[in-house]
């Protein structure tokens, strides 16, 4: 007895059946077996969904099913993404060419019968349609966007001072929102003193909050359990423990005026989240990215900075205060030091105090640096 892959052709598709559109049932069992195939290696359906919408928008550009894709199809959609009003980054067109790949691999594997059946019923089959050749090569270590930075510590305070102020502004105008205003800044305020991500942010429960018993001086917030770090694909979320740093010891007062007083105005309840909504809901992500838009603005910061540049700003600034590279990785829950370096962006003043410093020890306290 021969067992079937989970996304063969003869799962999906239905045999003995004549269908009105043979070119678009195909497509559509296509779709769903590589769906099944891709959720027996536990992928997620936020991995499997956009890839096969992807595909959807590949088959819509060019009028062609699979089967009929040659590489100037491939070419021609990747040029088009790059044109107009908002082209897609270099890193973007790689990642789109990767899953139009590995869906065309899918396809041409003959454990899962695809090119028989294309043969049969088209007369034509399947072919990569990105090579070597025509593909975005990996060049560079980031691809990222440049304008994405650090904030300097005095962006940070302008930001948080801008937030601040809203709930004053909201109450004087005798408008609702001053109970979520404080949230939102206090908020924005824990995502730079823990390096926490949005996601991260959004799914934390006030038993994520712990004591650290080698610094008892936080009380009951020496540490942040994150449970639902960054994960990759097809691995459960990472897990870490943020430490409380000294030089953040100001979110203790923030975070204990959320819970005791704030917090309890909202009545939440027994909801497990820290940040809950007026609705008594969990905080989503898109609500974090709008608190950041909406302070950023009223700061006058540059238009390009996002929520996730207070994680960069949060790893530039451990560095900065000394803290080894090791623990800062440890802190944001990165794999590799090589990604924590890519955060990095040391102002010109740690440089040349690093310098002066280095200088000094060979050279005498004489020796002195011109920033």
């Amino acid at each position: 007895m021969v067992t079937e892959a989970p996304g063969s052709s003869r799962l999906v598709l239905a045999a003995n059946v004549v269908h009105l559109d043979p070119a678009k049932a195909v497509f559509e069992a296509m779709r769903e077996g590589w769906a099944r195939q891709q959720s027996a290696r536990f992928l997620r359906s936020t991995t499997i969904d956009p890839r096969l919408r992807l595909i959807e928008r590949l088959e819509e550009f060019t009028g062609l099913y699979p089967w009929q894709w040659m590489p100037a199809d491939g070419e021609a959609f990747i040029a088009h993404l790059r044109s107009g009003s908002s082209p897609i980054q270099m890193s973007t067109a790689r990642s789109y060419e990767v899953t139009i790949g590995l869906f065309l691999e899918y396809l041409l594997d003959a454990r899962y019968g695809w090119i028989e059946v294309c043969a049969e019923r088209f007369g034509e089959v399947p072919q990569e349609v990105f090579h070597e050749g025509n593909s975005v090569l990996h060049t560079v270590e980031y691809e990222g966007d440049p304008r994405r930075r650090p904030l300097t510590y005095d962006e940070v305070q302008a930001l948080f001072d801008a937030a601040d102020a809203r709930p004053a502004r909201i109450k004087g105008q005798g408008r609702k929102g001053v109970l979520t205003t404080l949230r939102d800044a206090a908020i924005l305020k824990a995502v730079y003193a823990f390096g926490t991500r949005r996601t991260e942010s959004s799914r934390l429960d006030l038993v994520d909050l712990r004591r650290n018993r080698k610094a008892p001086q936080f009380g009951a917030y020496g540490s942040l359990m994150v449970r639902y770090g960054k994960s990759s694909k097809g691995a459960s979320p990472k897990r870490r423990t943020v430490l409380t740093v000294p030089e953040m010891d100001w979110i203790v007062d923030i975070l204990t005026e959320w819970i005791t007083e704030i917090r309890p105005r909202l009545s939440p309840g027994r909801h497990p989240a820290l940040w809950v909504t007026e609705r008594v809901g969990r905080v989503a992500p898109r609500t974090i990215n709008e608190a950041f838009v909406t302070a950023r603005e009223a700061a006058g910061l540059d238009e390009d900075l996002d929520l996730h540049c207070l994680r960069h700003s949060y790893i530039t600034h451990l560095t900065e205060f000394g803290y080894p590279a090791r623990f800062v990785q440890e802190q944001v829950g990165h794999s590799h030091a090589s990604t924590t370096a890519i955060y990095m962006g040391v102002s010109n003043e740690y440089r040349n105090q690093l310098l002066e410093t280095v200088m000094k020890n060979r050279l005498g306290e004489d020796w002195s640096v011109t920033a």
